[in-house]
């Protein structure tokens, strides 16, 4: 079968899962014939997804966050004002969009939260099945936990995350431990990388920090200012940030790299990140604790955090406490249960293409003429 991915480019986490997505179709003889990615002003789409994608990649400017003066809280008014203002730029990247799976008609579009690939089915239709991906859809699993509290931020969580499954026929709900599919949405395993198995776990005696909103470096350099026997790595996705800055000498910010940041992962003590869901991931895998601070201001990653939690992966904070971290153990059950569960995503997608093959008979058909 032959894909297109549409993936928002907000953060690492959906361009790594697309990554990994990419990696497991080609092992079943699937093919990738290119990538969207929604573009922000604020972040430049890293160098690791651009080597290792594998196809041609489309960029379009697409609906983003629009954070405070620091980069920190995410400002949802601010957010519906500015991106109100660029509903003609938004439509040529539907209109993007359009041009190129009309010229490379995909049998499968994968959609990996990006809204744009929601409104599209809207206004052009498609012959393609549309697969979504995310850990947000697993909002219909009646077994997921709400932030409480903020009625209008959830309305909104869920009104957004169901218009980017538009017309999609298959929401596949990204969990960090099994559970049971629904009616609406099938629950898979996280897309961890395959790099991430053949890492050496150990623990050199320092803490990992990553941050989706460079904001927070703020609150890591007050810690280490205060703390200067604790060594921290930062990973973040600050725009016009060097590779590699060391402000303090017992602390140092890197830009996002994804093989830098896994090595960090396997031999740090444990990790404070935004709560976002593929770096939690990552660590549950590697038996690493974890502090989820979710970005104030963004419902989605306080439900991430709660789950996390409820998942067995640390404790959510509204801080980025690394004096909290140090309290915490690593885990083994809770690593073996997620290396169990990544573990059956082979036989997760031979049954989605067996689906495919049900629900799109002339997809196969057009393939054996």
């Amino acid at each position: 079968m032959k894909f297109i991915f549409i993936i928002q480019g907000e953060g690492r986490g959906h361009l790594t899962q697309a990554l990994s997505f990419a990696s497991l179709l080609r092992s079943q003889g699937h093919e990738i014939l290119g990538a969207v990615v929604g573009k922000s002003q604020r972040r430049t789409l890293p160098d690791f997804f651009i080597q290792k994608i594998g196809v041609p990649i489309t960029l379009v400017d697409s609906p983003n966050f629009e954070t405070d003066g620091i980069e920190k809280k995410i400002l949802l008014g601010k957010t519906v004002w500015k991106n109100t203002l660029k509903l003609s730029l938004f439509w040529k990247s539907i209109q993007a969009i359009h041009k190129l799976l009309k010229e490379k008609e995909p049998d499968v579009i994968v959609n990996f939260y990006e809204i744009l690939g929601g409104i599209y089915p809207l206004f052009h239709k498609t012959n393609a099945s549309i697969w979504v991906i995310g850990h947000q859809y697993l909002e219909r699993h009646p077994a997921f936990a709400f932030a409480p509290n903020r009625p209008i931020e959830k309305f909104l969580f869920r009104m957004h995350t169901r218009l980017t499954a538009n017309r999609a026929h298959q929401q596949l709900a990204l969990s960090f431990l099994p559970k049971e599919n629904t009616k609406e949405i099938k629950v898979v395993p996280p897309l961890l990388r395959p790099e991430i198995r053949n890492l050496q776990i150990s623990e050199e005696g320092f803490f990992l920090a990553y941050m989706v909103n460079p904001g927070y470096a703020e609150e890591v350099i007050r810690f280490a200012k205060e703390h200067p026997n604790r060594t921290i790595k930062a990973f973040w996705d600050k725009k016009e940030a060097a590779e590699i800055e060391y402000p303090l000498p017992n602390l140092s910010f890197h830009k996002v790299n994804d093989q830098g940041f896994l090595e960090a992962m396997a031999s740090c003590s444990g990790l404070v990140c935004t709560a976002g869901f593929e770096s939690v991931c990552e660590a549950m895998y590697l038996g690493k604790p974890v502090i989820m601070v979710p970005v104030a201001g963004q419902y989605e990653q306080a439900c991430n955090a709660l789950d996390g939690e409820y998942s067995g992966a640390g404790l959510a904070s509204d801080r980025f406490d690394f004096e909290k971290l140090a309290t915490l153990s690593s885990s083994e059950c809770t690593s073996h249960l997620m290396k169990a569960w990544v573990d059956q995503w082979p036989k997760k997608l031979q049954e989605l293409t067996a689906e495919e093959r049900v629900n799109f008979p002339f997809i196969f058909q057009s393939q054996l003429a």
